[in-house]
């Protein structure tokens, strides 16, 4: 029974299938016998006289609904060039594509940048500086293409336009911003020649003729940051380091040398005055052994013997530091060793006037423009 009535409701479904199957076809055979041309009776006698037969079909007409909407939205709005000059020709779908390359070409930038960063980091033998400036000019030259193309895909330009549009920019920016244009192409200066590189300790002159020292940062399109010792970032157009006076402690060799001045008094030992001098720059922080440091007779000065002492060290950012330790052992070891540090002396002539002086159990001493006190004066008037 149970057998049966599967069997029927198989049959019937199939019988359903075959009516549906029948009406679609009938549907599709009405539709493109609609859409169809009314044949020629004369083109219809030539075809069956020719051997060969031609059946031409015509192309059913667009789907209507959300596609046929999309596609005319696109052609009437999105992709409707408007046309400005003979050359260029802008849409917002060039617009788009435009904007969408410029942001490809810096998440490339940035991937490409990451992975030549691992990889350098693995040659410990290349400098941070060289490091740095691979990695800058890789940046820009792929932002300088991703540039091109999105202007050659926005705006519609070709090359030839591009480069006579980049001409008329460089030759506005040079009456118009030429202090920026001028501080971008110190910045490929820098990069190109390394005057200064990445942890470089440099002195640099301020706007108020003060000198600042810090450590290169990093080196930008249009400016330098520098960080001084007081945790203080000193932002500097490029133009300044490439045109103005630099001061590089660690160009050519990171060591630098120190120079401490002295003056001692005429009664002192020279010999004795060298050996406190060297004792005093023993142990003192980064101050290195090798070379060892040396003491130099300056020479003869208004009131003192000048002396000066030379350290080395491989830490030039800490020279006032430095310099301040050695001072404080010169003190205590002069002052153990019984070696005045000279006061200046200075010689007063007096010419046309008086000077009264307050001395001890108040009393009062005036001298006059030859030197005499107010009774030596009196009783040389008296004698004349």
């Amino acid at each position: 029974m149970i057998s049966t009535l599967m069997c029927e409701t198989l049959a019937g479904r199939a019988v359903a299938a075959m009516t549906t199957g029948q009406t679609l076809l009938v549907n599709l055979w009405l539709w493109q016998a609609q859409a169809a041309p009314t044949p020629d009776p004369q083109a219809a006698t030539t075809a069956v006289q020719t051997t060969t037969t031609t059946t031409t079909v015509a192309a059913p007409p667009a789907p209507e609904g959300s596609v046929n909407w999309l596609i005319r939205f696109w052609n009437n709005y999105l992709n409707q060039k408007l046309e400005i000059g003979d050359t260029l020709k802008i849409s917002v779908a060039s617009l788009i594509g435009g904007v969408l390359i410029l942001l490809g070409a810096w998440v490339l930038s940035r991937m490409i940048r990451k992975l030549l960063e691992g990889r350098l980091a693995a040659r410990t033998h290349l400098d941070p500086g060289l490091q740095f400036t691979l990695l800058r000019l890789t940046h820009y030259v792929i932002l300088t293409l991703g540039i091109i193309f999105a202007a050659s895909l926005g705006l519609n330009l070709q090359f030839t336009s591009l480069a006579v549009l980049f001409t008329a920019l460089s030759v506005g920016i040079g009456f118009g911003l030429q202090f920026i244009a001028g501080d971008i192409a110190s910045g490929f200066i820098l990069l190109f020649e390394r005057p200064a590189r990445i942890g470089d300790w440099v002195t640099i002159t301020g706007p108020d003729s003060k000198l600042t020292e810090g450590r290169v940062q990093s080196i930008n399109l249009r400016t330098t940051s520098v960080l001084t010792n007081d945790r203080i970032t000193v932002i500097v157009p490029n133009s300044k380091l490439v045109n103005d006076n630099l001061v590089n402690w660690s160009y050519a060799d990171r060591r630098s040398r120190l120079s401490v001045p002295i003056g001692v008094s005429y009664n002192s030992d020279i010999d004795l005055v060298t050996d406190t001098l060297l004792r005093s720059a023993e142990g003192v922080n980064h101050v290195l052994p090798d070379p060892k440091p040396t003491v130099q007779f300056l020479g003869f000065g208004e009131s003192s013997l000048d002396f000066r002492l030379l350290v080395w060290t491989d830490r030039p950012r800490r020279h006032p530091q430095i310099k301040s330790d050695i001072n404080y052992r010169i003190w205590r070891l002069f002052k153990e060793a019984g070696i005045e540090i000279p006061f200046p002396q200075r010689d007063l002539n007096l010419r046309g006037a008086e000077l009264r002086l307050n001395a001890p159990g108040g009393q009062h001493l005036t001298l006059t423009d030859a030197g005499e006190t107010d009774e030596e004066h009196e009783e040389n008037l008296t004698r004349g």
